[in-house]
């Protein structure tokens, strides 16, 4: 699978649905397999979204790394696979469950980010306001990336 980037605007129905950008479904090798995979993130108040071979990898990988047997590793684990399946339907809209909408405070208005191996789905005000702290991308580029490196 190719790696999923670019960055959609889109807009939810009254029921949770909203149609997958054609930019997205492009780009994605969904063959027969409809189905996906959505989440909400640990990391901030976003929804993932990953179709379901790349969920198998996903918690494969997680099964590689963690040690059951560890009580924090389970918990983590437990906290990442926390998800729900969900499938594109025939006008190719998914429905993001009611309890994911509510904790991610999703409405109507959502953003849909190409993040590599998934999709983030943002609440376009929450999306909007990433950047009002005044983050300073080049000094983090530099210090992550190097300088000429």
């Amino acid at each position: 699978m190719s790696l999923i980037v670019g960055v959609e605007y889109c807009k939810t129905d009254a029921n949770g649905r909203f149609k997958l950008p054609v930019a997205f479904l492009k780009q994605l090798n969904l063959s027969n397999d409809n189905r996906f995979y959505i989440r909400h993130s640990i990391y901030d108040n976003y929804l993932e979204l990953f179709t379901y071979e790349s969920f198998q990898r996903e918690v494969k990988k997680l099964q590689e790394k963690l040690n059951p047997y560890n009580p924090d590793a389970k918990r983590l684990y437990r906290k990442y696979i926390e998800s729900n399946l969900i499938e594109l339907d025939a006008a190719d809209r998914l429905n993001i469950p009611a309890s994911l909408r509510q904790d991610a405070k999703i409405d109507k208005d959502i953003v849909v980010v190409g993040s590599g191996d998934f999709m983030e789905i943002w609440d376009l005000a929450t999306y909007k306001s990433l950047d009002d702290d005044n983050f300073d991308y080049k000094a983090l580029a530099k210090e992550l990336l190097g300088e000429g490196e």
